[in-house]
């Protein structure tokens, strides 16, 4: 007499992981949602310090002119004489050109000579709300 037996060959012991992955893949988005990111200044100057400084926050143009003498128009690297062309063909919508803000942000280090050359450059570019970034005192 011959028994055949059947052999469960299928199920061999294991754990679903399925349930696990959905539930990280949820607990990832979840995070990426709800984190907020802060947008940081690409151009790295090391501003001086003032007590009487405010925090205003506006869109504007932002030069920078850092330690080594490089100037940056927002984030495009600038020679002088390029900055006072940008400056005159700066499309500012509906507002006017001297009302149209401005801020410089110069490394500490930077001689006053540059800084008064920039702003030379700004006013005959026919932009008057100039402001200088700093931070506060720590």
């Amino acid at each position: 007499m011959k028994i055949s037996g059947r052999r469960n060959k299928g199920s061999v012991g294991g754990v679903d992981l399925s349930p696990m992955l959905d539930v990280i893949f949820q607990l990832i988005l979840f995070f990426l949602v709800s984190t907020t990111f802060s947008v940081l200044p690409a151009i790295n100057v090391n501003l001086p310090e003032s007590s009487t400084s405010r925090g205003v926050e506006t869109s504007s143009i932002t030069i920078t002119a850092k330690e080594d003498g490089t100037l940056y128009c927002n984030e495009d690297k600038v020679s002088m004489k390029e900055l006072e062309k940008i400056l005159k063909e700066f499309d500012t919508g509906d507002r006017p050109r001297n009302e149209f803000p401005v801020s410089i942000q110069a490394d500490s280090s930077v001689a006053n000579g540059k800084i008064v050359a920039l702003f030379d450059v700004i006013r005959y570019s026919g932009f008057s709300a100039v402001s200088l970034r700093t931070t506060g005192k720590k």
